[in-house]
């Protein structure tokens, strides 16, 4: 039979690949036909599974034990109804989740993020944990 004959040739093809060559060697059978034989003849590949990751074990977050020990910041974007899009800059911190600094407007260059950097430290002093 000229499927066995093709799979003999191209081990590694499944069977979309073994329709085409079918075809191009002259055949015009139905795909149908020929998926039916495929499988009659237990051709059918088995499908590879996806890899799995490693199981990880994630340490909690270590939660600071007095204020102004370690802060956090984080850009985020949003768009008003009509369409315009603004930024904000957050500046957190961590032992109570107290907001030290939000900076809202279109865009926020670097020398307007160290402004407020260095406000945050004027005002509370410098994190003990950099």
């Amino acid at each position: 039979m000229t499927l066995q004959e093709a799979v003999e040739r191209y081990p590694a093809y499944g069977f979309s690949k073994l329709f085409k060559i079918l075809r191009r060697w002259g055949h015009g059978w139905n795909h149908k036909r020929v998926y039916r034989l495929y499988c009659e003849l237990n051709l059918n590949k088995r499908r590879r599974g996806k890899k799995r990751l490693p199981s990880r074990h994630p340490e909690p977050l270590v939660v600071p034990a007095q204020a102004n020990h370690c802060w956090s910041m984080d850009f985020m974007s949003d768009s008003l109804f009509c369409g315009r899009r603004f930024r904000t800059f957050n500046l957190v911190d961590d032992f109570d989740r107290e907001a030290l600094a939000i900076e809202i407007d279109s865009n926020l260059p670097a020398p307007r993020v160290i402004r407020v950097l260095e406000r945050a430290v004027a005002w509370r002093g410098y994190p003990s944990k950099l």
